[in-house]
């Protein structure tokens, strides 16, 4: 059986050489856009999914494809993956001093022996982010971590020192549910 990471993120594929799981990765061409009528958790799962689909449907055999997004929200706001320094540093002084949300969602295709099982989910983290000066700001938006991230940040790296809670799935804000991509995967014993 083969497991199939829908996604180049480097940081998706490293929590999957974590947990010790053999995998191969095959990037989406899903185009992600926000779709009309859907709320938060909705929009995240649809995104994962379209992505798992679209490697789904460009694969054969027995397969387990897993696709992940995450998106961070404010007060109902979407901060996606910032488009230049300038969006970036907006993003991130509205972030900071404050609580914000990461959903972060799964779907997983499995065809086993002509058998299909589909798993869409969605976690949702709490951020407390600590005030952040404009030179701090400006001195991480130098580095390149912000520009593929949505919300401008990574917690796994220096911005860490800005976080001062998280309530929820740490490994979900890096960008995979891990403990969720495991049990999935052990329950349809292909682990």
């Amino acid at each position: 059986m083969k497991i199939i990471l829908a996604s180049q993120s480097q940081r998706r594929a490293a929590i999957l050489e974590l947990a010790q799981i053999d995998f191969e990765i095959i990037p989406s061409n899903y185009e992600e856009k926000l779709e009309d009528g859907l709320n938060l958790e909705e929009q995240s799962k649809e995104l994962a999914y379209g992505k798992a689909l679209d490697v789904f449907n460009n694969t054969q055999g027995d397969r387990a494809i897993i696709g992940s997004d995450t998106i961070v929200v404010k007060n109902n706001k979407i901060f996606g993956k910032p488009k230049d320094r300038k969006e970036a540093i907006k993003m991130l002084k509205e972030l900071q001093n404050d609580v914000h949300y990461v959903y972060t969602s799964l779907a997983i295709l499995i065809e086993n022996q002509g058998k299909y099982q589909e798993y869409k989910e969605v976690v949702k983290t709490e951020i407390t982010v600590d005030p952040i000066s404009d030179r701090e700001i400006i001195e991480y938006v130098e580095t390149e971590e912000p520009y593929d991230k949505a919300g401008a940040y990574a917690i796994q790296s220096c911005f860490a020192k800005y976080i001062s809670r998280i309530r929820g799935n740490y490994m979900s804000v890096v960008g995979l549910p891990i403990d969720r991509v495991y049990s999935i995967l052990k329950e349809n014993e292909i682990l």
